[in-house]
């Protein structure tokens, strides 16, 4: 990709000016072409996830406490697609910033705390369904609505509280002041996190990481377990089919809900994982990686926000469902909130 560069002379962010950053930006084709690429992401992130929590705060069928926490979940992608994506995309195509340092510091800050937040977001919801698997009749009592809003603040106030103290007080370069210098010039929004940090970083993505990991283990082993064993109970003894039936569908409705957010789990890795591993080599191989591959790292792990409101078009009727009613402009009828959004 870097035969795609114009090197046909040299070129400055900011022409005329004293300092500014070194422009390297791709030809006019493949900018076209990126452009296309990083704009459809970020338009997938903000109507697909705008559509989830529309589709949870309006129908009163889907206010359960598991939602709010996906609608939560949605609001951070959001978020990303919105406020992160746009200014990302013409910082990665035209080698450029051009939106100030104030903003840079306030659009890292967004960066780093959304994407955390999702990360938060999907660990509380591995352990929600992991209740509900594993108890799923006394579940509705373990996990209620304020338990939920608990884990909500939890994601939103920790990301947003450590991003900040992060980038606002410049403690994440300490010790790399001659890099900060070299990157210095007008035009350039970069980042300098030395390496302690960036280990601090690498920590909060893969301890919730690995509890997921655990968590869906057991509650796929166990989902399993359950299964074979009402279908054991049902056959052995139709006296209490009624009730063993209920079981079944309440243990099958959760085993399937889970199924749903395990992808969901299972996509957020395989989207963050190149980019969370390029930084810990960059921290201590000393900025090694090429640009264009950094740029892909980070373009994977932007297009993970954009991922999550099709897992659930594929996976959940009742969404694919909600979109119609939207979309079509039922929503703005009266009592269109207790439209029933479930075959069974």
């Amino acid at each position: 990709m870097t035969s795609n560069f114009s090197q046909s002379a040299l070129q400055l962010c900011y022409e005329n000016m004293n300092g500014s950053c070194i422009k390297t930006p791709y030809s006019p084709g493949v900018r076209v072409i990126l452009y296309m690429v990083f704009g459809f992401g970020a338009v997938l992130a903000v109507c697909g996830n705008l559509l989830v929590v529309i589709s949870v705060l309006h129908f009163k069928q889907l206010h359960s406490p598991a939602n709010f926490l996906i609608a939560s979940l949605a609001s951070a992608d959001f978020l990303v697609g919105i406020s992160v994506m746009p200014f990302s995309m013409v910082r990665s195509i035209e080698s450029c910033w051009y939106f100030g340092d104030t903003f840079c510091s306030l659009h890292s800050c967004w960066d780093a705390a959304f994407c955390y937040s999702s990360l938060f977001h999907l660990c509380f919801i591995s352990i929600d369904r992991y209740v509900a698997v594993t108890d799923p009749l006394v579940y509705p009592t373990k996990f209620t609505v304020s338990v939920s809003g608990i884990c909500i603040s939890i994601s939103w106030t920790l990301p947003l509280v450590y991003s900040s103290a992060v980038f606002y007080t410049g403690i994440s370069a300490k010790g790399m002041e001659s890099l900060v210098g070299a990157l210095n010039c007008v035009g350039g929004c970069q980042i300098v996190v030395n390496q302690d940090w960036v280990l601090i970083d690498f920590l909060l993505f893969f301890i919730p990481t690995l509890v997921m990991i655990i968590l869906y283990s057991k509650i796929f082993l166990i989902a399993k377990q359950q299964a074979v064993k009402i279908e054991t109970t049902i056959g052995s003894n139709k006296a209490e089919s009624s009730s063993e039936n209920y079981k079944a569908r309440v243990a099958k409705r959760e085993r399937k809900a889970a199924k749903t957010l395990g992808v969901t789990v299972v996509a957020f890795m395989f989207s963050w994982l190149p980019y969370t591993i390029d930084t810990l080599i960059d921290a201590y191989m000393g900025f090694i990686t090429p640009a264009y591959i950094y740029e892909i790292c980070c373009w994977s792990a932007y297009y993970n926000s954009a991922l999550n409101p099709l897992i659930y078009a594929l996976f959940y009727p009742w969404f694919r469902k909600a979109i119609k009613l939207i979309l079509s402009g039922e929503v703005l009828k009266s009592h269109s909130s207790t439209v029933s959004l479930f075959s069974e």
